[in-house]
């Protein structure tokens, strides 16, 4: 379904006429609707880079066609991608809009100039006149590329983009690398752009948590039980958020970073009751319980204690957990004979360890 000029549905785009003129097509306000950009964005495309319509009613008012509009599309995968806005510029007006490139180019080192990456560069604060727009200039710093496509398709509230760049990522450099060095400091600038904003783009934060939580799920595959408890052989990874801690996809990357090798889990997630937990713990007789709790309100280490005191086995051959503290929420306090990691890699090499130990 197609805009009007005044963005209401049921008109085309501008077509060519039998004599060859083109007629009206949508304004700037229709195309910026349809692609999910700013208006500002176009017009900053437009002026900056020359990706702009054909043609302009009364020589003022821009009116976009459908060839504008694919030339627009293109520009929009390409930057979805990662590439800058200035060297998609030059692939779209390089080649036909219909064959256009969607394939991204090779990474390349972070520009400076990027107003994803700089809030204050000259393209920010012009977007920042407009309130969809000031969503782009998100904090990322010095980044992979791809972090850059997947911030620029969240902020455009661009679902297949998101999810597109995500599985990208994940195949091309695994899991664990796409989790620490593409899908962290997206989230984390989206995080900070939200709290700097006074509660603004938490659409961005909750479209983006939602496909990565996605694609975790997609890359953990249910594994079976690893042997019996009575037989001596080692119990699941209990991975469980402690009680009032919502935050749970650090404990979904750890799920399927564990699942890739064959690791045993059990993902109880968010807030579990305490008595629930101990519950489980001595239901199954895990190999290691994984503690998330993102704020230092709700780490609680003597649940930790309790938690790492359990027992079970037959008399002269009890065991007990290993107990992994995660998050920030546990910095600072003292945890001696708990694991402690600093990455997610740490964590899956450290708990994978248990399962590959002789005896």
């Amino acid at each position: 379904m197609s805009e009007s000029p005044s963005g209401s549905p049921g008109e085309s785009l501008g077509e060519e006429s039998g004599d060859g003129a083109a007629v009206a097509g949508l304004t700037t306000g229709a195309v910026a609707r349809r692609l999910g950009v700013s208006p500002t964005t176009l017009r900053s495309w437009d002026r900056r880079y020359g990706i702009g319509p054909a043609v302009r009613s009364d020589g003022r008012h821009r009116r976009w066609t459908r060839q504008d509009v694919a030339r627009l599309e293109t520009m929009c995968r390409l930057t979805a991608a990662g590439v800058p806005p200035a060297e998609a510029a030059r692939a779209v007006q390089g080649e036909p809009a219909a064959t256009a490139p969607r394939a991204v180019p090779s990474a390349r080192p972070a520009d400076l100039a990027d107003p994803v990456a700089q809030a204050g560069s000259g393209a920010s604060r012009a977007a920042g006149r407009d309130g969809r727009a000031a969503a782009g200039a998100l904090p990322l710093g010095d980044v992979r590329q791809e972090c850059r496509g997947l911030a620029r398709a969240a902020v455009r509230l661009d679902a297949p983009a998101v999810q597109e760049q995500l599985a990208r990522a994940v195949e091309e450099h695994g899991l664990t690398v796409a989790w620490q060095e593409v899908i962290v400091p997206t989230l984390h600038a989206v995080g900070r752009k939200w709290a700097s904003s006074g509660d603004r783009y938490v659409e961005v934060e909750h479209l983006l948590s939602w496909h990565v939580s996605g694609t975790l799920h997609r890359h953990t595959r249910p594994t079976g039980r690893h042997g019996d408890v009575d037989a001596g052989a080692p119990g699941p990874v209990v991975l469980a958020c402690v009680p009032g801690e919502q935050h749970t996809l650090p404990l979904e990357a750890l799920d399927a970073g564990l699942s890739e090798l064959g690791v045993p889990t059990r993902m109880f997630g968010a807030a579990v009751p305490a008595e629930a937990l101990i519950a489980a713990v001595g239901r199954l007789g895990p190999a290691a319980v994984v503690l998330w709790a993102q704020a230092r309100s709700s780490a609680s280490l003597p649940l930790a204690q309790h938690v790492a005191a359990a027992q079970w086995g037959v008399k002269g051959a009890r065991r007990q957990p290993l107990v992994m503290l995660a998050g920030p929420g546990w910095l600072g306090r003292t945890t001696k004979g708990m694991a402690r990691p600093n990455t997610l890699g740490d964590a899956v090499e450290m708990l994978a360890g248990l399962y590959t130990r002789p005896g």
